[in-house]
């Protein structure tokens, strides 16, 4: 199908002949989030009159529980989609239709696309990670990455980072025996040798790379993941978090020497992909990040 029936399909016509799109993020604490302006401004683009929801768990002192309600709700007002957010990403699985091949091997859900009477489940984390990733370092040395965080976006990016090559991927999580199934689960498609759980002493101190992956360092969550003095030149870091974008942890990394890739990175890959499943329109991923940028710099 061309990306043009697939908006004629999602879209709806406005005065002037303009296309109209709903979409919307479903999740906590997401009052703060760059995606419904990355979106509307992708879509002023292509010509579309795209109206990006927030749909903020927080705002009702709802949970999780409220998922088939919210995804009935936006089917019956005919959304064209969803982006799902923490704590959403793997409770909305059984309550779809269909998964992607992505979003089933990572067991977690960021994108959801309604078509044709469906419910169907992607995942643009990992990605959206690699797309960055390749941009801010091209030349990083994959020979011993450690993962720090385990969760939904974590799991993500382990799949991506060992699709680009790792030799070996340490996962280091609070929770030891969430750390130790994804490395099992990584182990059983990409060979039980690349990953394994570790603590976190003894995985930095030969790494050549450091995944972040976990909430520390949000603005409501300020502080460093790890301790500094295991952060050292060999080492680089990728952090996932984007608000602020010059995190604690970036600070420490660049005055011990390493080189970084901020959260921006992997917030622009997936908002590019989330658009191009809900409009099957190509957007310009270098326009949405310059735009992004924009807005981060206006919010200060």
């Amino acid at each position: 199908m061309s990306p043009d029936a697939v908006v004629e399909r999602t879209a709806h016509p406005v005065a002037g002949g303009q296309r109209k799109l709903l979409v919307g993020l479903i999740g906590a604490g997401i009052q703060r989030s760059l995606t419904p302006a990355m979106h509307e401004e992708e879509a002023r683009h292509h010509g579309l009159a795209l109206h990006y929801q927030l749909i903020d768990l927080e705002r009702t002192h709802a949970g999780v529980e409220a998922l088939p309600t919210l995804l009935a709700a936006a089917r019956t007002m005919g959304f064209a989609g969803l982006n799902i957010t923490y704590p959403c990403k793997q409770a909305v699985i059984p309550l779809l239709d269909e998964l992607s091949d992505e979003a089933r091997a990572m067991g977690a859900v960021n994108t959801v696309v309604f078509r044709d009477g469906r419910a169907v489940g992607h995942n643009t984390d990992g990605s959206g990670w690699a797309w960055g990733f390749e941009r801010a370092l091209p030349h990083a040395d994959l020979s011993r990455v450690v993962l720090l965080g385990a969760g939904g976006a974590g799991s993500a990016i382990a799949h991506a980072v060992l699709r680009l090559g790792a030799q070996h991927l340490s996962i280091v999580d609070h929770d030891a025996r969430r750390a130790a199934e994804l490395a099992a689960s990584l182990g059983a498609v990409y060979g039980r040798e690349r990953v394994a759980a570790a603590d976190l002493d003894t995985a930095m101190a030969d790494a050549t790379g450091l995944i972040h992956a976990t909430p520390t360092g949000m603005a409501k969550l300020p502080g460093l993941p790890l301790p500094a003095a295991l952060l050292h030149p060999r080492l680089w870091v990728s952090e996932i978090v984007y608000f602020p974008l010059d995190t604690a942890l970036l600070q420490a990394a660049r005055a011990r020497g390493c080189a970084t890739a901020d959260g921006g990175w992997m917030a622009v890959g997936q908002a590019v992909g989330a658009f191009r499943l809900f409009t099957g329109l190509e957007p310009d991923a270098a326009r949405m990040d310059a735009h992004f940028r924009r807005l981060l710099q206006q919010r200060g």
